[in-house]
């Protein structure tokens, strides 16, 4: 017997993927699931759609006020094997420190993250190197001040920027009038520092114009916020392909801050339309994921009424019903270009054009 212990239960959601499938029998690559049972389980927030309840009834066991009334079935002893903790992707905020430390305490640490660290670990270790990570209060009123006491205590040899925080003036003049090499991901604005992007443009030209091979019409884009160039070259790549095959792009644009909240309302907004798009891409799997449930609201069929695909390619989405086509993101691989430019900064010449490392699409159901 395990405690679950869940940020909320909704349909798509983590903990519905992961648990619900468990306990409704579900079979990987055609054997047996796990052989898991519930005891109890905790769920921090009970939004519109909370599915925990009617599971709980239906499995028999108990939904409790607490986490350790769920480990210890109230008796002040632990009385479960172990413990599940899934969370929800958070949105991608742009205070980088806030979203991180809050992610990581409430278990949603993204995959985004991971991929960094494997990407950017493995490769400074094999130049006799380490990465450290190491949390900024990049708001404006601060990030001088935050970033001068890291740059003092840590004395690195390079930084890497990760968006939006790649494209913020104050900290790309701070590094540059200190000396220290850096790279900038997902900016190709002029400016010191390597920037690196990853194809963005060309991976939505890919996506929408494999929904136009599939025969549609009318494709929709949820794309991500302002304050990320990026979100501006995926829909550049998005309408470039439904130009190319003569199909309209006015009024299937919305956009959401790559969290599940807004990719929800985006989504109906897109589908609630007099002519909906029967396609969409959408710029994050938790916007995806979103459009998932609104379909479902709406009584729509995926993939029979609505194709999706989905940026990012984490691995929820390969459990997913169906599961998601999805355009992986190659940031392992992008960081570590980063990393290996930082290196040979101190020898060698920065490089004159902006680094594309392109994704590519996973197709899927």
């Amino acid at each position: 017997p395990m405690a679950a212990i869940v940020t909320e239960y909704r349909n798509n959601s983590h903990a519905d993927v992961i648990i619900g499938k468990i306990l409704e029998g579900w079979k990987q690559d055609g054997g047996p699931g796990p052989d898991l049972t519930v005891a109890a389980m905790y769920t921090d927030q009970v939004p519109k759609g909370d599915m925990s309840r009617a599971l709980a009834r239906k499995h028999g066991f108990p939904i409790t006020k607490t986490v350790e009334e769920a480990i210890t079935l109230g008796t002040g002893k632990v009385q479960v094997a172990g413990v599940l903790s899934i969370g929800e992707h958070g949105d991608y905020a742009i205070n980088d420190r806030e979203r991180t430390i809050a992610d990581w305490t409430a278990r949603q640490g993204g995959d985004w993250v991971d991929q960094m660290l494997l990407g950017g670990m493995l490769t400074c270790a094999e130049h006799g190197y380490r990465m450290i990570v190491e949390l900024i209060d990049t708001h404006s009123d601060h990030v001088e001040r935050e970033l001068s006491a890291a740059l003092m205590a840590l004395q690195p040899d390079g930084v890497v920027l990760t968006p939006p925080h790649s494209e913020n003036a104050l900290i790309t003049g701070l590094l540059a009038d200190r000396g220290i090499p850096f790279a900038r991901i997902g900016s190709i604005a002029p400016g010191p520092g390597f920037a690196l992007t990853m194809g963005d443009t060309r991976n939505a030209l890919d996506a929408t114009r494999r929904l136009i091979e599939l025969g549609h019409k009318r494709i929709g884009m949820i794309a991500g916020p302002e304050a990320y160039s990026l979100s501006g070259w995926r829909i550049e790549g998005w309408r470039q392909a439904l130009g190319e095959a003569g199909l309209p792009h006015e009024g299937l644009c919305a956009a959401g801050d790559f969290g599940f909240e807004s990719g929800a309302e985006a989504a109906r907004a897109l589908l609630t339309q007099d002519d909906p798009p029967t396609a969409i891409v959408a710029s994050s799997d938790q916007m995806a994921l979103a459009t998932l449930d609104v379909a479902r609201e709406l009584g729509l069929s995926v993939p029979r009424d609505l194709s999706v695909i989905s940026f990012d390619n984490t691995p929820i989405v390969r459990f997913t019903d169906p599961p998601l086509t999805a355009v992986d993101q190659p940031i392992a691989e992008t960081i570590s270009r980063a990393v290996e430019l930082i290196i040979r900064a101190r020898r060698d010449a920065a490089p004159d054009a902006v680094i594309d490392v392109e994704g590519s699409l996973v197709e899927r159901g």
